[in-house]
């Protein structure tokens, strides 16, 4: 008996500062959100570890 999904799917989030300031490497994340009750992109503040603080990371994709 195969298993139902639901509403909840992988996003991937990346930091919006870092990729503007145009070094090298990605500050990305990986979560999960239900995409019934929050449809639009997903903005978290998370932790930087190139730049060494907290910063907006925006869904992609």
């Amino acid at each position: 008996m195969a298993r139902k999904r639901g509403n909840r799917i992988q996003v991937i989030l990346e930091c919006t500062e870092h990729k503007a300031s145009g070094l090298p490497g990605t500050s990305r994340y990986i979560t999960k959100k239900n995409k019934k009750n929050t449809p639009e992109r997903m903005e978290l503040k998370k932790y930087n570890p190139i730049l060494r603080k907290m910063t907006v990371h925006k869904e992609i994709k």
